[in-house]
């Protein structure tokens, strides 16, 4: 099954960073942060090939360090705060296919920002991909912190109707769960992807990861975060 299957990994990172300035390539525990998702990819049992696509030779010379095949520099322009993911897939499919002449069945998108995913991870969800024919999955993990103890707020401030008064007596356990996108893993069939014009879709189904694998960095405190998991974990 699997075998009939051409299947890319990319992992995209680009130099910008307002969050974190360089943060694909901050040393966590000293490995530079892209090197994490690197080394998962290449311990995939199903990937064909694990590609970087990035604008910054530093970047690059990384990555091809840890073993990731970097053919090609990213424009300028998919490198912007404002350029869209969609955008840079379909560059690294087009220069695939037009300087190599490589087509790819499935997409494995893998952002570097997500360290403590595991190879394993991305197996399961291709596994999970497979078992349930789906065309997308979009690995998720439930949320921290309930959405029905939140919401907006008036300009004073206001807590009035804060929470629904149904919900006030309930206890954690009653309530229904909750999951968000983690941003650890993304797969979909290249066809599904030109149809839909993205990985969400009918056809998408979820990957659930737990929390402590699920840490997606933005910030110097998911850096930190990320730091303590990992140290700990290694320790154990």
């Amino acid at each position: 099954m699997y075998k009939n299957l051409k299947i890319l990994a990319l992992i995209p990172a680009r130099s910008g960073s307002k969050g974190l300035v360089g943060k694909n390539i901050r040393p966590l525990l000293g490995k530079p942060l892209i090197a994490w998702t690197v080394e998962e990819a290449l311990a995939s049992k199903y990937l064909d090939r694990v590609i970087v696509s990035t604008d910054s030779l530093e970047i690059s010379k990384i990555s091809e360090s840890y073993g990731a095949e970097v053919p090609f520099l990213r424009p300028k322009e998919l490198a912007t705060d404002d350029a869209k993911m969609m955008a840079v897939v379909q560059h690294a499919l087009d220069w695939l296919e037009q300087q190599e002449g490589q087509r790819y069945d499935l997409l494995v998108l893998l952002q570097p920002t997500s360290p403590l995913r595991a190879a394993e991870d991305i197996d399961r969800a291709i596994e999970e991909l497979l078992l349930k024919k789906a065309k997308a999955i979009i690995s998720v993990c439930e949320v921290d912190h309930h959405p029905y103890w939140a919401n907006t707020l008036p300009p004073e401030g206001s807590m009035k109707n804060f929470i629904k008064p149904e919900i006030m007596d309930m206890n954690r356990q009653e309530l229904p769960k909750f999951y968000r996108l983690n941003g650890a893993v993304y797969i979909a069939y290249l066809d599904y992807l030109k149809k839909t014009g993205g990985f969400l879709g009918k056809e998408t189904f979820a990957y659930v990861m737990p929390r402590e694998r699920s840490i997606d960095i933005d910030s110097a405190i998911d850096f930190k975060l990320a730091e303590s998991m990992m140290k700990e974990k290694i320790t154990d």
